[in-house]
């Protein structure tokens, strides 16, 4: 984080916001999707995007929230190009029935931000039998992922514009159990700690956008993937804790902010020109930034990217 509101060298700070990072960017033409787009930072990305002009799916569990949202958007931009589509990352049934709707559309994809999460809840199983912060929060970002990558492909070699694929994750990665990611104790319940499992789900975010690039340089596609921290930001995130225990305890001293600063680094990440070509990094603070050791480890992200598409499978 930039101390006390100090720009980095992209000229942005902890208080900017994600109009002022998107200042004068035109957007017209880009199709993206933000996944967890009905509420929070998710909600103020979507509308910042459309805002510049590009085409927003927003990808949500709850249709009537989303409306709501798209209502509100349009209300102050009535030119903007919103729809939604149903999307529960925790199950695996719903993610791929997503991406073959979105597919049968026939819409190009320029953008793809995972952005969806659920934060330190209590022991839970997916209904594929994942526990459920790593289900959710990676995995179904994982499978979403690989399902649209071709239509990202074939988008950036139709429009010869650069793919992107923002993975929102967060400082919480360095939180994560001692191993980085608890392969054969994914679904262990009596040694799961919410944050610890939170933390571990986020540094698979991270892992996620490493092996990613990885694999979209050795295949010369012209797509990008990075992962970013958004900040610390009072949204329904907290809906497992009391606000106050789960702030002090867990996020520690570092400064709130409020939603329009939350969205800004994804957006930045997403949009600016600074950030073409830059892949396989991590964002904070509209600025670029650095992980744990485990954030960089390829063998770990080679690791997890073969261990997640066996669960997929």
């Amino acid at each position: 984080m930039w101390p006390f509101n100090r720009k980095g060298p992209s000229g942005f700070s902890s208080s900017s916001t994600a109009e002022e990072v998107t200042a004068g960017i035109d957007a017209t033409g880009l199709t993206a999707i933000v996944t967890g787009a009905s509420s929070g930072i998710g909600s103020e990305t979507a509308r910042v995007l459309a805002l510049r002009g590009a085409h927003v799916v927003m990808g949500v569990r709850n249709l009537t929230a989303a409306k709501q949202v798209q209502q509100s958007i349009l209300k102050d931009n009535p030119s903007a190009k919103l729809d939604a589509m149903e999307l529960d990352l925790s199950s695996m049934e719903s993610v791929k029935k997503f991406a073959s709707q979105y597919k049968s559309s026939g819409r190009p994809l320029n953008i793809l931000i995972n952005n969806a999460g659920i934060m330190a809840c209590p022991f839970t199983l997916s209904k594929d039998n994942i526990e459920l912060q790593f289900a959710t929060n990676h995995i179904g970002h994982f499978l979403l992922t690989n399902l649209l990558l071709d239509t990202m492909k074939k988008t950036s070699r139709q429009s010869k514009r650069e793919g992107r694929i923002v993975n929102v994750s967060s400082e919480a990665h360095r939180f994560t159990y001692s191993e980085g990611i608890r392969f054969d104790k994914i679904n262990d319940e009596s040694s799961y700690h919410s944050w610890r499992a939170y933390g571990q789900s986020k540094l698979a975010n991270i892992l996620h956008a490493n092996q990613l690039t990885t694999r979209l340089k050795e295949d010369g596609a012209d797509i990008t993937a990075n992962s970013l921290h958004p900040g610390t930001i009072a949204t329904n995130l907290f809906r497992h804790m009391g606000v106050a225990n789960g702030i002090v305890n867990a996020i520690g001293r570092l400064v709130l902010k409020n939603v329009q600063q939350g969205a800004a680094t994804t957006c930045y990440v997403a949009l600016h020109p600074q950030v073409k070509g830059v892949s396989g990094k991590y964002f904070s603070d509209s600025n670029l930034s650095k992980t744990t050791s485990h954030g960089t480890d390829a063998d770990l992200a080679k690791k997890l990217w073969d261990f997640s598409m066996n669960l997929i499978k």
